[in-house]
């Protein structure tokens, strides 16, 4: 079978790249961004690039880096453990009222929404105390602020169960048989981004103290070694705050039923659920080789594996189920992915547009969203011919309600 990939730069790196990219652009500064990972002498096998590929903070978005021996704190970036939820009810559209504009509203108040003290709990819900007092994030998070008080933990409580700002966002979407999902989309919150600043700095300041003769070609690319205890604690800082960012997910999504409870008819959750990262690190076992992969903007496709690929906000989404590639390390997209960026889509992109691009949804329309307009976003369907040989489309979603960071 002809391979679906492409070999992008190939000859210019040391570490070969291959590209699930057909049909999709990929801009030059993404280009040389992958150029200098590859360049890393423990990267490797090869680097897989996914569909939605575009230039990132610290490493690419849309990028599968397996290393030996070493980790790259900014190559998983500050959004830790950022990643979708989806679970289906037995709600159908019928059972949606006329005008779903009261649903958002209840949605916002219920779950916090933005950057900043606005976006945090004024006083953390009980719900959501007795789950972190049972889920084991609170001693493991004592361990790594003995060895690190230097990192500020103070939003811990505060944003657990809250969705942040940026591309953040939660949905209410109907499926190929008009069934009623609930989405959404947030990570570690600002406790993750704090974990990750730090690390990126220890990490850079580790590199000008290094001897070994590495050439890094970006500061970002700063690393870890195994071996260093700098390497073991930001492994631990980095599973804590991935798992604490699936626990936010897990509370924002009690919360948006909560509020849909009060809104529509009684229902009851159906089997189909799906909670995954896109933006972190683990280790795993590839071509026999024992490996710490870092999926930057990209989901875990493992043979029969549920995932969630999201359009834009005004686009479709889809479930969907791996077919255990080994080329891409098991690996697809986490969405669209960006064609422009934010300021040029506030540049380029107008109100209008963006009023109509999602007239179909109950979403906000206002100028401080255009930065997340459809026409910021690559072509969903383009995105998903490009890997169709890394998952099956489960369902398709069709949003009817978003609510942004």
């Amino acid at each position: 079978m002809t391979p679906n990939y492409e070999l992008l730069l190939a000859g210019q790196t040391r570490t070969p790249i291959k590209g699930w990219v057909r049909g999709v652009p990929v801009e030059p500064e993404a280009q040389a961004q992958l150029r200098n990972i590859a360049a890393l002498p423990f990267v490797g096998p090869w680097v897989a690039v996914m569909p939605d590929v575009h230039l990132g903070k610290g490493a690419t978005v849309g990028s599968v880096v397996p290393t030996r021996g070493a980790v790259i704190p900014a190559a998983v970036g500050v959004d830790i453990g950022c990643g979708m939820a989806a679970v289906r009810t037995t709600l159908t559209a019928k059972d949606l009222p006329d005008s779903l504009a009261p649903l958002r509203g209840a949605i916002e108040r219920a779950v916090p929404v933005g950057n900043g003290a606005g976006g945090e709990h004024r006083r953390v819900p009980d719900s959501i105390e007795t789950q972190l007092a049972k889920s084991g994030l609170m001693p493991r998070l004592a361990r790594i602020r003995e060895r690190h008080p230097q990192i500020r933990f103070d939003k811990v409580e505060r944003q657990i169960g809250t969705l942040g700002g940026g591309n953040h966002f939660i949905e209410i979407c109907l499926d190929e048989s008009e069934r009623v999902w609930v989405m959404l989309h947030s990570g570690s919150r600002g406790t993750g981004n704090l974990i990750g600043t730090y690390f990126i700095e220890r990490a850079r300041r580790e590199l000008e103290k290094r001897v070994l003769g590495f050439h890094v070609p970006d500061r970002d690319l700063a690393f870890f070694l195994e071996g260093e205890p700098l390497f073991d604690d930001y492994v631990e800082a980095v599973s804590w705050a991935q798992d604490y960012a699936r626990a936010n997910r897990e509370a924002m999504l009690t919360r948006v039923l909560q509020a849909m409870r009060g809104k529509l008819p009684a229902f009851q959750l159906d089997s189909v659920a799906v909670n995954c990262h896109h933006n972190y690190v683990e280790r795993e076992t590839h071509f026999g080789r024992p490996l710490l992969v870092t999926r930057k903007g990209a989901v875990s496709a493992r043979e029969g594996q549920l995932g969630i690929i999201p359009g834009s906000m005004g686009t479709r989404s889809y479930i969907v189920r791996g077919k255990g590639n080994a080329e891409s390390f098991h690996s697809c997209s986490h969405g669209a992915g960006r064609v422009m960026s934010r300021t040029e889509a506030r540049r380029r992109i107008t109100l209008e547009e963006h009023r109509r691009a999602t007239a179909h949804v109950e979403c906000r329309k206002d100028a401080s969203v255009i930065d997340e307009s459809p026409a910021a976003y690559k072509p969903i369907d383009a995105v998903m011919a490009a890997q169709s040989d890394l998952v099956e489309v489960v369902h398709t979603l069709r949003q009817v309600v978003c609510v942004k960071g």
